[in-house]
């Protein structure tokens, strides 16, 4: 009895919740020039995208962050009558359990039964008959807009499946907490890998819907293949809108403070210093056990977010990068290239600073021979600028939304 009570409450609230949410887009469609800051996000345009997909047998990429109101967005869909078949998880996992680069196994959802399927490790794409029986895919992730974030390369394998079998994809979109900037190296091909499968800045400033429409667009499936896309965007959101993401995309990105420092402290990890991985404030330091400096840090091993981080059990002296406050992590709009240079500098001669990964991270051999060379900050930031230039012209055709100025 109390598990059918809890259900029919769940259910209750998720369909109080899709009222309340009905009510906020029509007032957000009818008074468009109301700048109340509430943004919708594609998943809570219920009214929209339910009538498309009711009666189809649907198959959904999730992770933590797919959210309609309160209430994950499968749990959502099953509360109001869709025929939700599958689930399919990136890395970290459908509810977000595993930590980055840890094997997501398949299997079932515990809350309601249904299957697992992940698209991580060695199942990026969805074969044939993990897409069986399905009439339509529902893509809904929350990314942070960093090249090296695999979500955008999961969804290009789940576009690129559904191409091969003539199913349609909807991505209900979200805002890019990164999106108010494009900066970083452009990836080389020649260092293609699931860290980064196109040629795109390491911050590319879009949303995932997008995103979505430049891979179709720039014709990045293989074979000339065409995904039969559908985006439900976002209202109330442009590329100056600073977006606070409600629920936390990944283990080891707990705050804003720590999506706003992932695009520059990711490229720590293909070097032998710590970004504070097995620590409260992972992406939001950064130290070495022979680095100089007034805050110290111990990275110990955390089940599901860090099991063996760098440096573990070893203290680690270096900068917090907390007391810097969010305004001025905003204000920067762009990578920060000196924390990288400095650590390099102090560390030179000690140890192998660069380890072979962070070729593939920065997407080129380039950064690294320029910083071993001593290059300045603005000669490095320099030699960006005519792939910039390139890309912020590919990216206009594909905008959903006003741009930043």
């Amino acid at each position: 009895m109390k598990r059918s009570y809890l259900g029919s409450f769940l259910i209750l609230v998720s369909l109080l919740l899709i009222q309340g949410l009905f009510l906020q887009e029509v007032m957000a469609q009818a008074f468009p020039f109301l700048k109340s800051g509430k943004v919708i996000c594609g998943a809570e345009r219920t009214k929209d995208y339910f009538p498309k997909i009711e009666g189809l047998r649907v198959g959904v990429v999730a992770n933590p962050g797919s959210r309609v109101g309160f209430v994950h967005l499968v749990d959502t869909l099953l509360a109001s009558g869709i025929d939700v078949c599958k689930v399919f998880a990136p890395e970290h996992g459908f509810r977000g359990e595993a930590e980055a680069g840890e094997l997501i196994r398949g299997g079932k959802d515990e809350k309601t039964g249904l299957p697992v399927i992940s698209l991580y490790g060695n199942h990026r794409k969805p074969t044939p008959e993990d897409l069986a029986g399905l009439d339509l895919v529902l893509f809904d992730l929350q990314d942070v807009g960093v090249r090296f974030y695999t979500y955008i390369s999961t969804l290009h394998y789940v576009m690129e499946a559904c191409a091969d079998e003539g199913i349609p994809l909807m991505v209900t979109d979200r805002p890019n907490p990164n999106g108010f900037y494009i900066d970083g190296p452009v990836l080389d091909s020649a260092f293609s890998s699931f860290v980064g499968m196109h040629s795109v800045p390491v911050v590319y400033g879009m949303t995932i819907g997008e995103y979505a429409q430049m891979i179709n667009g720039e014709g990045w499936l293989p074979d000339s293949l065409i995904c039969r896309l559908t985006v439900v965007p976002c209202l109330g959101y442009d590329h100056e809108t600073e977006y606070v993401v409600p629920v936390k995309p990944s283990p080891n990105l707990p705050n804003q403070t720590s999506i706003y420092l992932y695009p520059s402290l990711c490229l720590f990890e293909g070097t032998t210093v710590s970004l504070g991985r097995g620590t409260p404030f992972p992406f939001q330091v950064y130290g070495h056990p022979a680095l100089s400096g007034s805050f110290s840090f111990t990275p110990e091993s955390i089940p599901g977010v860090s099991v063996n981080p760098p440096h573990l059990d070893k203290e680690c002296f270096g900068q917090d990068l907390r007391v810097l406050g969010l305004e001025r992590l905003q204000e920067q709009k762009g990578l920060v290239l000196d924390w990288l240079i400095d650590s390099y500098e102090n560390l030179k001669g000690q140890s192998d600073f660069f380890i072979s990964y962070f070729n593939t991270l920065a997407g080129t051999d380039r950064l690294q021979d320029q910083i071993i060379r001593g290059l300045s900050v603005s000669e490095i930031r320099k030699s960006w600028q005519p792939e910039l230039d390139e890309f912020r012209e590919i990216r206009k055709k594909y905008l959903l939304y006003p741009d930043f100025r």
